[in-house]
This record gives C-alpha cells, sequence and structure tokens, in this order.
C-alpha cells in the first residue's frame, strides 16, 4: 500500500542501480548506485506504483481455474462448495443431481464470479466424472491430460497471433486436486499413474476424502505411507522443491510438504457448536468441525489454495508448464507433442 505524502519518514534513502553504457556501444559496464538526495528534492512517490498495480489488478479482476479429479463418491463438489462457500460445484449447477456415471471420462466445466471486498474472480471448476469408475481404468487419465494441453495450445494459438487481444483470456489449469480414497493401505497403482504423469504438466495437490473415516492415528500412518511412495515414485507435487525461490520460501512450503497430503471433509451444513455456528458433518459421536484443526485439515488447504498461494500457482503454471508445452511446441514446428507431455503408454489399471 503506497504511503502518503506527509507521513513518509525522513530515513536514509535506498540506493538506485543505473546502468552505464559501454564507451563503444559493447556490453555495457556493470549499473552503478546512485542515491536520491531526497533532502534536496522531497518525496519521489515510487512506491506508489504498488497502489497503482493494485488499483487495475482490482479493476481486471482475476482469474483461478481449479480441476478435481476422483471417482464418484469421494465428495468432490462438496469440498468445492465448502473451499468458497458458495455453490460453486457443476452438481450445484445442474438441475439433475442424480447423473449416471459415464462409461467414459468426461471434462465438464462451470465459471462464476465471486466477489468479496471488492475483488472480483473469475472462478472455473473443472470436473471429471468417470474418472476411476469402470472395472477396467486403463489410460483413464487421458482425457485428462489432452484436456489440459489443449488449454495450452489455446492460450499458445492467441499469443502467436499478428493481432493479440490485449487480455489473453487464461482457461488454463492452475490447480489439479487429486482425490485418495480414505482406504488407509497405500496408493492404488491408477493413483501413482495419474500423478506421476499429471504432475509434470499441472500443480497436483493430494488429499485424502474424507478422512474422517480413519482414526487419528489410521490417518498419520496413511499420510506416511503415501509421503513415502510420492517420493520413491519420483512424483512431483505442488509445491515444487524446485521452485522455491529463497529461505523464506523455503521454510512456509517445507511446512506445507509435511502435512502433504491434506486429510479433508467436506460439508455445506451448519451446525450450532458451543454457542457458535461452524460448518461440519454430524455422526453418532458427535459433530466433526470442518475448519477445526484438531478434526481435519481443510483449513490448511483453503489457506495454501486460496489465502498464500493463488498467485503462486498461477505463476508456476504460467512459467513452468505452460512454458515447457510451448517451448516442446514451438522446437517441434508445430508436431503433436502429447506423447512429450505424458500421454504415450498402455498400462493395465484397475
Amino acid at each position: 500500500m503506497a504511503a502518503s505524502a506527509g507521513l513518509v519518514p525522513r530515513a536514509e534513502p535506498e540506493e538506485m542501480m543505473t546502468e552505464t553504457p559501454g564507451q563503444d556501444g559493447g556490453v555495457a559496464r556493470p549499473p552503478t548506485r546512485v542515491k536520491p538526495n531526497l533532502d534536496a528534492f522531497g518525496y519521489v512517490g515510487i512506491d506508489a506504483v504498488l497502489e497503482q498495480m493494485r488499483r487495475k489488478a482490482m479493476k481486471q479482476g482475476f482469474e483461478f481455474n481449479i480441476m478435481v479429479v476422483g471417482q464418484s463418491g469421494l465428495g468432490k463438489s462438496t469440498l468445492v462448495n465448502t473451499l468458497f462457500k458458495s455453490p460453486v460445484s457443476r452438481k450445484s449447477c445442474t438441475p439433475n443431481h442424480e447423473e449416471k456415471i459415464p462409461k467414459t471420462v468426461e471434462i465438464k466445466s462451470v465459471s462464476h464470479v465471486i466477489e468479496e471486498k471488492g475483488v472480483k474472480m473469475k472462478l472455473t471448476v473443472i470436473d471429471t466424472p468417470g474418472f476411476g469408475d469402470q472395472i477396467n481404468n486403463n489410460n483413464c487419465w487421458e482425457p485428462v491430460l489432452k484436456y489440459i494441453n489443449d488449454q495450452y495450445e489455446k492460450y499458445l494459438a492467441e499469443e502467436v497471433n499478428i493481432t493479440r487481444k490485449k487480455v489473453i483470456p487464461d482457461s488454463r489449469v492452475h490447480c489439479c486436486i487429486y482425490f485418495i480414497p480414505a482406504t488407509g493401505h497405500s496408493l492404488r497403482l491408477l493413483d501413482i499413474e495419474f500423478m506421476k504423469r499429471l504432475g509434470k504438466v499441472v500443480n497436483i495437490v493430494p488429499v485424502i476424502a474424507k478422512s474422517d473415516t480413519l482414526t487419528l492415528e489410521e490417518r498419520q500412518a496413511f499420510k506416511k505411507k503415501i509421503r513415502e511412495q510420492l517420493e520413491t515414485q519420483g512424483i512431483s507435487i505442488y509445491p515444487h522443491k524446485e521452485h522455491d525461490e529463497d529461505e523464506e520460501d523455503r521454510s512456509v512450503n517445507n511446512k506445507i510438504r509435511e502435512l502433504m497430503p491434506f486429510a479433508v471433509v467436506g460439508s455445506d451444513k451448519d451446525y450450532l457448536v458451543n454457542g457458535r455456528k461452524t460448518l461440519g458433518r454430524k455422526t453418532k459421536w458427535g459433530i466433526i468441525e470442518i475448519e477445526n484443526v484438531a478434526h481435519c485439515e481443510f483449513s490448511q488447504l483453503r489457506e495454501l489454495l486460496i489465502r498464500s498461494h493463488t498467485q503462486d500457482l498461477k505463476e508456476v503454471t504460467s512459467c513452468v508448464h505452460y512454458e515447457g508445452y510451448r517451448v516442446l511446441r514451438l522446437s517441434e514446428g508445430g508436431k503433436d507433442v502429447a506423447s512429450v507431455n505424458g500421454l504415450a503408454g498402455k498400462e493395465q489399471l484397475a
């Protein structure tokens, strides 16, 4: 936030870098440091750039595209609705809630504009009905992977246009929440293959769905087993270690990685607990409070996706995943890069 001119402290001004051109038009010498003489000229107002950026961002709004993947009955729609405290899932927007399980994986999306305290977000929720629901789940990740690559291709086509739009519509998937069944044993082959292939092209955040079916001891043991499998299989999940920018990032992200996968519970129902309303699930043993960290890790998931890492998810999508696709696409001279991006292979999965 920019400070007003009358409140600027008379502190020692920071040094500024200026470039010195080479004598013969060659490579410039290293920049020299120059201190603005604030005593002579007063307040310059460089810090007002932040306020300008904020106002512009508030006008334009933000786009955030989130994909949910997992077999039927794991509470994907409920969790998304709980995250945004609104009926934003595809099922919430369709009149037929009792839809049949499709015979093949389908990709369906729904978009909303959410506004909070003057900040507008265009939220797109992408669902994958039919994933993992068949007896034979061979290559059921292929439609998901194709959809992600198609969005990169659509964005690239806009970028290389001679007359580009001022703002390119962004349909790229910024985050993929992968729902792991709370079996308490280990990851299935389907889970491993999906995350191994998709982790190369999208930010994957794994969660243990309906974790209230496990005891606390079972939950901790299951999480530990999953982390070991992810490391053994070389599966890359978000936040990626190689993208930590500094020690502060590393410290914050290490705490997040230690919590992975998040053990979550979703609910859109309010209950009265100790005189206050709270989202929860009622069982014969009591009420599971969704936002109580002693009951589940929903609040940590929301903190990551919405309150602390939203912009980073978008930047990693653009600067790492999309950039990798763009380089491959252009270096191949327009050839199909699907096999490079993980579509090759015909494993037998159940």
